[in-house]
């Protein structure tokens, strides 16, 4: 089934890059933007470079887009005035444009980070109130109340993925519960693309089916996809993976560190 035209921002990225290779022959057309520039790879991709802080430059390179895979942003800890600069004002220029052009689906890039306080011994849901673990949790939580505004006042159809932890594989005891692999990855971005139009709004964590996740899979209603690898697999290869685990640790893990964030404060 064709995707028609799919617009990816942060098109430069490990998972842009990714979704970018994986999706060419999907869609009728790949609209790729990023800050950086990009070298064409195929004959149906459109190529920008543009600033998510440039709201006439965003909505000029959404135009004809039947859906927004919307990647971009500040991927991590950072001061809070560059995270609400790009990551929220950013994606609320993406919702506009989306709202200005026409586009119906717009699928958010979220983080697992929004509820990162949670205890490792709690199954949290997307329904549970937002527990960040620093000011990039912050940042994501935003995001997504930005996506519910503008499905609850425009009528967009707004997806969001709390993305895990996106590596080939997993190097460390928390991935354990936490990772997502690039086939996973894919698998849910598809799924958030060509979910029914009737879909208003949803939130999902975007994990895989790792035996020791501390986060609830989608229900098939809402996403239907069900992620098939587990981090389980690659346990003997990761040091530490035997110890037992704090249940009372936050999920967080290290990004629940007051140092993680203080770096990132003024003194």
């Amino acid at each position: 089934m064709s995707l028609g035209t799919v617009a990816v921002t942060g098109a430069a990225g490990n998972i842009g890059g990714l979704v970018r290779e994986a999706l060419r022959g999907e869609a009728a057309r790949l609209i790729l933007l990023d800050r950086v520039p990009l070298r064409p790879e195929a004959e149906n991709e459109d190529l920008h470079t543009v600033d998510l802080r440039d709201a006439a430059a965003v909505e000029a390179a959404l135009a004809g887009a039947d859906s927004v895979l919307h990647l971009g942003g500040v991927p991590d800890e950072a001061p809070l005035p560059d995270l609400l600069e790009v990551n929220v004002l950013g994606t609320h220029h993406v919702l506009e444009a989306a709202r200005r052009t026409g586009i119906e689906r717009v699928v958010l890039a979220g983080s697992n980070r929004v509820t990162g306080f949670y205890p490792a011994a709690h199954l949290t849901g997307p329904q549970e109130p937002a527990r960040p673990d620093g000011l990039y949790g912050v940042s994501k939580a935003a995001v997504e109340a930005l996506g519910r505004l503008y499905s609850d006042k425009f009528g967009l159809s707004v997806i969001c993925l709390r993305i895990g932890s996106f590596e080939h594989v997993p190097t460390e005891p928390r991935h354990l519960a936490t990772w997502l692999s690039p086939r996973d990855t894919v698998g849910y971005i598809r799924a958030a693309l060509t979910a029914p139009r009737s879909t208003r709004f949803a939130t999902a964590y975007a994990v895989s089916a790792n035996t020791r996740r501390f986060w609830e899979l989608p229900e098939p209603a809402v996403l239907d996809y069900a992620p098939v690898d587990d981090a389980e697999l690659h346990a003997g290869d990761i040091p530490g993976a035997d110890l037992p685990a704090d249940p009372d640790a936050p999920q967080a893990g290290v990004y629940a560190l007051p140092e993680f964030t203080l770096r990132h404060l003024r003194p």
